[in-house]
């Protein structure tokens, strides 16, 4: 089998990151995003064997378009696509005046339409990976708040859920070349959730695991789901047990 190219949203942080380096460690071709940080994206670049970086506003429509052709243009294929980036707004949800339309979509044009226009970009190239022994896979990191009534705030927990019924409807439409799937997380513990104190203590509390999730094993995850040859349809919930409280 070919090598695989995996290209990976919102890659030189957090989860993102992990994920750039675990798949690395398995041989994939990785190609990196960011709507910022493009010195991060350049070291990490250099960093891992083969890997690209490329910058671009998923907000913006043509900018995400152009991700997809970047990546054909630099790899010459694309056999693995995570959508990992996203966006949050933290609002009461008793606070329905604050969730202002302009908030709802700015949430959407990130976490639910860029995801969208992706893999409808990256289609045929998805596709293409089964004629080569594999299947193209599309694995979307929603979060726990797409499936349960919690969340910073009702428009990020709507746009969760949302990426979630895409992955299900997307997961129909592209088998049997390609399988969708989604990853569900609660708390992951990275630089940005240092200082959630209050969802600090109610993992430590309530979950079962009595701790958020490292963002390596999320990491573990997405390539679990990544070598599968079978799975597809599924969101996949890590928050330690915490649904189950």
């Amino acid at each position: 089998m070919m090598k695989r190219v995996l290209l990976v949203t919102g890659s030189t942080s957090g989860i993102g990151a992990a994920i750039a380096r675990r798949f690395a460690q398995e041989g994939i071709i990785v190609a990196l995003h960011s709507r910022t940080s493009a010195e991060a994206g350049e070291a990490l670049a250099r960093e891992l064997p083969g890997a690209s970086y490329t910058q671009a506003d998923l907000s913006n429509e043509v900018e995400t378009k152009k991700l997809i052709s970047s990546v054909w243009a630099k790899h010459g294929q694309l056999d693995i696509l995570i959508n990992n980036a996203g966006i949050s707004e933290s609002i009461a949800h008793a606070d329905l005046k604050a969730a202002t339309p302009e908030i709802w979509h700015r949430l959407y044009k990130v976490n639910v339409v860029a995801p969208w226009l992706l893999v409808s970009e990256a289609e045929n190239l998805l596709r293409n990976a089964f004629q080569r022994g594999s299947t193209g896979c599309v694995i979307n990191i929603s979060s726990h708040a797409g499936v349960r009534p919690k969340g910073a705030s009702v428009p990020y927990a709507v746009s969760k859920a949302a990426l979630n019924h895409m992955t299900k409807l997307l997961s129909l439409t592209l088998a049997p070349e390609v399988r969708v799937n989604a990853i569900a997380p609660g708390l992951v513990d990275t630089p940005m959730t240092q200082s959630w104190q209050s969802a600090q203590e109610l993992w430590r509390n309530r979950a079962p695991m009595q701790r958020g999730a490292y963002p390596e094993e999320i990491a573990d995850l997405a390539l679990m789901i990544a070598n599968s040859t079978y799975l597809t349809g599924e969101i996949i919930i890590a928050d330690g047990g915490l649904n189950l409280t």
